[in-house]
């Protein structure tokens, strides 16, 4: 690979989903202004904002690779962010017991040599369980997902609160889907299986 394969975020969450593919990669916060537009749709706002992040870095990175992401969940239309702490988790997963919840998450891939991007939206839908408050602070006490939105870690004990995930990308659901993420490094000229 001749370029700089750069992950444009600082989510943890993401730069351990990417080492998955076991390439070398830097990952550095764009830090951009995240605040949805009047009358986006959750799907253009997640869209808007990963290639917004792609196109930051790609100004101080000219011949890279840059992956841009974000994530918008919502309930019945709703927007739903990330808790920030205990109090709002539990207001949350209360909101959340019983329905379902989709989350939007947007990839692009940015070539800031050639200015070439690939972007697409990979929905992920997760329906909690019925919850009473008691398995709600349990929970909470136990994994404090406080930097997640819908306040649980599917990958962790907050898979016993969830009825089902569907999709097509796991991944998709913790930030950053690797199945399109493969395909587009592949029309990038980047086979992941190929000897480096």
């Amino acid at each position: 690979m001749n370029q700089a394969l750069i992950l444009a975020s600082s989510s943890p969450y993401r730069r351990e989903l990417l080492q998955k593919l076991h390439l070398p990669f830097e990952s550095i916060s764009p830090a951009i202004d995240e605040t949805p537009l009047a009358n986006e749709s959750p799907e253009q706002t997640c869209l808007r904002l990963a290639e917004a992040k792609a196109h930051k870095i790609a100004e101080s990175q000219r011949n890279a690779l840059i992956i841009g992401c974000d994530q918008v969940a919502t309930v019945d239309g709703l927007q739903i962010g990330k808790p920030g702490n205990h109090a709002n988790a539990v207001k949350q997963l209360t909101m959340l017991s019983g329905r379902e919840v989709i989350f939007h998450s947007a990839l692009c891939l940015l070539n800031s040599a050639s200015q070439h991007m690939q972007s697409t939206i990979v929905p992920y839908f997760v329906k909690f369980k019925p919850l009473t408050a008691l398995q709600i602070e349990t929970y909470l006490h136990l994994e404090q997902p406080y930097d997640c939105a819908g306040s649980a870690k599917s990958e962790g004990m907050g898979i016993t609160l969830l009825d089902y995930m569907r999709g097509d990308d796991p991944n998709a659901l913790i930030g950053l889907p690797l199945i399109v993420l493969v395909s587009m490094l592949h029309q990038a000229g980047v086979d992941v299986l190929s000897p480096r």
